[in-house]
């Protein structure tokens, strides 16, 4: 029988799988920008959201090369609502072997907001500030545009995360970082 896990079991089940500070991180800071546009998208289910940001890499760190595709059966063998799986997996749709095309707002939004995540991070850390409270638009374009800051960072997946939700690039990146300055001061670059 399957469930959909609440956000602190949510964390139990990232955690028996991810123990590098990174990942565990990252995992956080996608829970908390997928919660946010569920405030916009999807209110009701903003804890569901917040789920499927937090467990969509479970599998990253210790399967990377099987990346979306060991996460579904992790997520199975925890006893995890079949519905997290497939929106938690289709952010890999054409960089893995993911088997789920992101169609729903929640998938095309974690699709898109993935990669960009870092990026935005990377870009605050190394301002002054290293905050995002004065980060603007123009300076994670910049970035953006030097394929050698945060290599990492798919451009090629944000841009296709943008025109997937129909959005200018200028709208994604704007609102991701509106996201995740609604985080920084819990997550964002806690310890």
């Amino acid at each position: 029988m399957s469930y959909i896990p609440d956000l602190e079991q949510a964390e139990a089940i990232l955690e028996k799988y991810n123990k590098e500070a990174f990942h565990l991180r990252h995992a956080k800071i996608v829970a908390g920008v997928m919660k946010w546009f569920a405030e916009i998208h999807d209110t009701e289910r903003a804890g569901f959201w917040a789920v499927v940001g937090l467990l969509h890499d479970i599998d990253f760190e210790i399967y990377p090369a099987e990346h979306c595709v060991k996460g579904e059966e992790l997520l199975r063998e925890e006893g995890v609502d079949e519905n997290i799986i497939r929106a938690a997996m289709s952010h890999g749709w054409g960089a893995t072997p993911a088997a789920h095309e992101p169609v729903h707002i929640m998938e095309k939004i974690l699709f898109a907001v993935d990669e960009l995540t870092g990026l935005i991070g990377a870009v605050a850390i190394m301002r002054p500030s290293k905050s995002l409270a004065d980060l603007e638009l123009q300076s994670v374009k910049k970035k953006f545009k030097d394929k050698k800051f945060a290599a990492g960072c798919s451009r090629d997946i944000i841009s296709a995360g943008a025109e997937r939700l129909g959005w200018p690039l200028d709208e994604l990146i704007t609102k991701t970082i509106l996201a995740m300055r609604s985080i920084e001061e819990s997550i964002l670059f806690s310890a």
